[in-house]
């Protein structure tokens, strides 16, 4: 099934690799961005990955999170959502992209570790961390597969916007 919702397809049978195109894995706690067109990819669970388009220079980046917010103490990384999303937009305006021209899609945050009552809700953490930041930078969310029980794995194209996604299905013993 293909949806076309923002060019996102949630079902694939593969990821099939690009003619001239450079490609980059992007691990969790890190980010990327380049003014030349890449393929990232990353495999996501509870964390989140943000993916911010400039269309107007075909410029994109993308980072990958894993806990909603940093408490101060100790290094700010990209480990954290609102580190990594201010991060991630200094990044894409120092290469000339504009806030105003920036559009997001949020991947991710899914509940696939199993804790007694969800206590920790970290994968919903996650978006609303994402979402409530991308809403104070006034970023508008063009597309999203959030939330669920399943892992995702995810394909951006940083010269087109474009994202490729599948879920991932839990290994049975």
């Amino acid at each position: 099934m293909v949806m076309n919702l923002f060019l996102m397809t949630p079902i694939m049978k593969s990821f099939s690799p690009q003619d001239d195109i450079n490609t980059h894995y992007l691990y969790p706690s890190a980010l990327f961005a380049d003014s030349e067109p890449y393929l990232v990819d990353t495999i996501l669970g509870s964390c989140v990955a943000v993916c911010l388009f400039d269309p107007v220079l075909k410029v994109g980046g993308i980072n990958h999170f894993m806990l909603p917010l940093w408490n101060g103490t100790g290094l700010a990384s990209p480990k954290y959502g609102n580190i990594a999303i201010d991060k991630l937009i200094e990044k894409l305006l120092s290469l000339g992209c504009k806030r105003e021209n920036l559009s997001a899609k949020i991947f991710g945050g899914g509940e696939v570790v199993e804790t007694q009552n969800n206590m920790f809700r970290i994968g919903e953490r996650n978006i609303e961390t994402a979402e409530n930041i991308l809403k104070e930078y006034k970023i508008k969310i063009t597309g999203r597969s959030v939330g669920g029980k399943k892992g995702r794995k995810i394909r951006f194209n940083t010269h087109t916007g474009v994202v490729l996604m599948k879920y991932i299905e839990k290994q049975k013993n």
